[in-house]
């Protein structure tokens, strides 16, 4: 990938450019300087793109057996891997994220084209199944046909992570695809696209568009042969996305923001409790939708547990994620960066106060850079307790009884992830059972594993990811059903 690539948009298994010849630059978000240009595209690129993707259907990969595509999904498991250095380390380029973590995401993603190699291996057993019926005279099956042409929209957290939560399950149900990656991190979708030609997926199955939501996303939701849209993002677009989707009557799934809470009571170790609130929300530098960024503790222990997380959060290596000893990077994007620090500022003007954290490290003059950071808003009324700000910010407050706690972790518009932290194995289960969360975590917080399902409730989306509830939302169940019986049917009797 170099500064002067910009045919990245990948139409029938061929790259071009975009129609107007205009491009967008990929900055390096640690020496804020561009390191590659991609394809702005246009309507006309995107209703080519989508066309590319419905003459495919139509083809022969419509028809094609199950186990053939778990076959191609072997073959681009493999080819992750193969790449995974080179991966990496565009993914830590333009994300910022640890090397180490990228190597970790992109581990995972190659995991999950396997793990859907696996479903569709099944899939074609499940076709023509018999359902019971009442009636004797009638006879039941099912069969699972793919959804059609989709759009698929991932974000700039987990770059390849994200597209392979889509992608992966829709090839395995047999669809066709155009997949559209963030203007901020396209690296290594681009890269994905030539991993996918050359492990034999026909021309126009996955189509690539790289440009900006507001023109390219719009004109792929709005594309009238498109069946299903897949869009992970903040709640703020995935309303926008929803909108659109409805002209249509188009199938969508939203996976949409967080304002995640970690409840820790009084019984625990506070050591542990404190390394699970730092990877709650500073792994990938707070850039995480499921981020356990609201911390509501047990008053007895507040205060030794925020000394110990101001010394822990304090010691964390900052700086390039090239360099192995980096534990937190860069935010994503200048955008972020003046986002992050705006709603920090804002908080502590509507009455939160800042107890370490909040600025740009001293010893960083270049680059999207910010501290971990803790803020504490006991009347719980400011932004950053009640909005998604998406870095390495955490807001706390204090409880005092069980049924407080579970209150305040409810009291949110969103509800994608939970954590509660407890050596009373009763009263975790008690808690998760009533916090209103697509996933609840115990003793821990943010673990997540392709073979479980992932989404939210309330504003945090619609639907789930992953596990095979991720192969379901890539298909479409019909119902044939036969009349077997002996006699002339005759309704009158």
């Amino acid at each position: 990938m170099t500064e002067q690539t910009t045919a990245t948009l990948f139409i029938d298994n061929k790259w071009c450019c975009a129609s107007d010849g205009d491009f967008i630059s990929v900055v390096n978000p640690v020496t804020e300087q561009t390191i590659a240009h991609v394809s702005s595209a246009t309507k006309e690129d995107v209703n080519k793109a989508v066309d590319s993707a419905d003459k495919a259907l139509k083809s022969d990969w419509y028809h094609t057996n199950a186990n053939e595509r778990a076959e191609i999904l072997e073959a681009i498991a493999n080819g992750i891997e193969a790449n995974i250095t080179m991966l990496s380390e565009l993914e830590t380029k333009s994300n910022g994220k640890p090397l180490a973590e990228s190597v970790w995401d992109i581990e995972d993603a190659a995991g999950c084209f396997r793990y859907y190699a696996k479903l569709a291996r099944g899939l074609d057993d499940r076709q023509g199944k018999s359902v019971t019926l009442p009636d004797i005279n009638f006879k039941c099956r099912l069969f699972y046909e793919p959804i059609g042409v989709c759009a698929l929209i991932i974000p700039w957290n987990f770059p390849l992570l994200m597209a392979a939560w889509k992608v992966a399950p829709a090839l395995a149900a047999g669809c066709t695809m155009v997949l559209k990656p963030s203007e901020f991190t396209p690296l290594t979708a681009i890269e994905l696209c030539n991993i996918i030609k050359d492990a034999g997926v026909p021309s126009g199955v996955v189509n690539l568009i790289t440009g900006f939501g507001h023109t390219a996303g719009q004109a792929l939701v709005e594309a009238k042969k498109i069946r299903k849209i897949a869009f992970t993002g903040s709640d703020a677009t995935g309303a926008t996305v929803m909108k659109s989707a409805a002209v249509d009557i188009k199938n969508v799934a939203l996976e949409l923001g967080g304002k995640s809470p970690i409840l820790i009571f009084d019984d625990v170790d506070v050591d542990k409790a404190v390394e699970w609130i730092m990877f709650g929300i500073f792994w990938n530098k707070g850039e995480v939708c499921s981020a356990t960024s609201r911390l509501i503790v047990h008053e007895r222990i507040k205060e030794r547990l925020f000394d110990k997380l101001a010394v822990r959060a304090n010691s964390i290596a900052i700086g390039d994620g090239m360099h192995k000893s980096v534990k937190l990077g860069p935010l994503v994007s200048k955008v972020q960066y003046k986002k992050v620090t705006a709603m920090v500022r804002e908080a502590i003007d509507q009455g939160a106060t800042l107890i370490f954290g909040g600025k740009r490290p001293k010893h960083l003059e270049k680059g999207y850079f910010f501290e971990p950071t803790l803020l504490v808003d006991e009347k719980r009324s400011s932004c950053a307790w009640t909005k998604e700000i998406f870095g390495p910010v955490l807001t706390a407050c204090t409880f005092s009884t069980e049924e407080e706690a579970v209150r305040i972790a409810n009291d949110s518009e969103f509800g994608l992830g939970a954590a509660v932290l407890s050596q009373d194995p009763d009263l975790c289960q008690r808690v998760a059972g009533q916090i209103e969360s697509g996933i609840v975590w115990i003793n821990c917080s943010q673990p997540t594993f392709t073979e479980a399902p992932w989404g939210g409730v309330k504003r945090s989306g619609i639907g789930r990811e992953l596990a095979e509830n991720g192969l379901e939302n890539f298909l479409e169940t019909k119902q044939v059903t036969e009349y077997v019986g002996d006699d002339d049917w005759d309704w009158y009797k």
